[in-house]
């Protein structure tokens, strides 16, 4: 015990003391210092595999969705294709032009009728006007309402109200 009285009395024992207690409190803080960053580092580390997580997923969602988006898109194109060429055969079918000048020349001959019998400028005159009118017919409007209402046919004074209802709207 008397030794240690004495190197107590000494100012390096002091000093040594006092540096070794400075070191000690420094070892410890960085050591702890170094466990929070470790605990920290799993955490973002675990983090990131959640985003990346999430992140492949939604790629994955985009990608299916795109894909059934594309897959539509082609079956559509087809389709339209399809259609297309079944229209343009059934433009073609024997009696379909035949179909289209008889029904000109009634809708003609209707309106000669109300106009002026008898005159043969009044004739082509309405011969004209019931060629536009089937162009209509054939292209657009008049056609959806003639298949959704079959009467309108024979009524010219109705194919011309409905035209004149395109006609403003263009």
């Amino acid at each position: 015990m008397d030794l240690l009285t004495e190197a107590l009395k000494n100012s390096f024992v002091w000093g040594l003391l006092l540096g070794l207690l400075i070191t000690f409190f420094i070892w410890k803080s960085g050591f702890s210092a170094r466990r929070n960053l470790a605990r920290e580092l799993k955490r973002v580390e675990g983090e990131q595999k959640n985003l990346q997580n999430h992140l492949s997923t939604q790629l994955k969602v985009t990608a299916s969705g795109t894909d059934s988006l594309l897959n539509e898109l082609e079956s559509l194109r087809k389709q339209n294709e399809i259609l297309r060429i079944n229209f343009a055969a059934l433009q073609q079918k024997p009696g379909r032009a035949e179909q289209r000048l008889l029904q000109v020349q009634d809708i003609a001959i209707r309106q000669m009728r109300e106009q002026a019998p008898g005159f043969a400028a009044a004739w082509e005159q309405a011969l004209r006007k019931g060629e536009e009118d089937v162009s209509a017919t054939e292209s657009g409007l008049i056609k959806l309402v003639r298949r959704v209402i079959p009467g309108l046919n024979k009524t010219s004074s109705t194919l011309a109200v409905i035209e004149n209802k395109t006609d403003h709207s263009h």
